[in-house]
């Protein structure tokens, strides 16, 4: 699984107009699956995005995890983090799930972050969505387990 992290003072999710997912202060993750994932990777992923230190201390250094500011985390799927740009003009997502396993990683990662105590919000899975955000920092880190 893959996961490109931004560090937020907001972010949101709309489909069609509609906002389907919000969140202050915290992370807006895009979410990215290949075919070898499963839920072991799934819970390793949202331990480290619960866990990881980007937040400042009081010393302004990153120090502090999304769970210890009881931050939000907007989750988004992101078919494209798998893609394979290596060569030529058009990427390849050979190396990205099926759809049907790549939404089932998605809703198994969305579950285990809602058992942390921080707020989780979503976009949804397959649609054409458009994301918004002010990345604080700019804070970003690529995580793959």
């Amino acid at each position: 699984m893959i996961a490109l992290l931004q560090r937020v003072t907001r972010a949101e999710v709309e489909v069609a107009g509609e906002t389907i997912g919000r969140t202050g202060p915290g992370l807006m993750v895009l979410l990215g699956v290949e075919p070898n994932d499963d839920e072991q990777k799934a819970q390793r992923l949202v331990e480290r995005l619960m866990t990881y230190r980007v937040f400042s201390d009081d010393q302004e250094r990153m120090n502090l995890s999304l769970v210890d500011i009881a931050g939000g985390l907007l989750l988004v799927p992101q078919f494209t983090l798998a893609a394979d740009t290596r060569k030529g003009r058009r990427p390849s997502f050979a190396k990205a799930a099926p759809p049907a396993l790549a939404e089932k990683m998605f809703d198994c990662a969305v579950a285990m972050a809602r058992d942390y105590p921080v707020n989780v919000e979503t976009g949804r899975f397959g649609a054409d969505m458009q994301v918004s955000l002010c990345n604080d920092g700019p804070v970003t880190f690529w995580l793959q387990v």
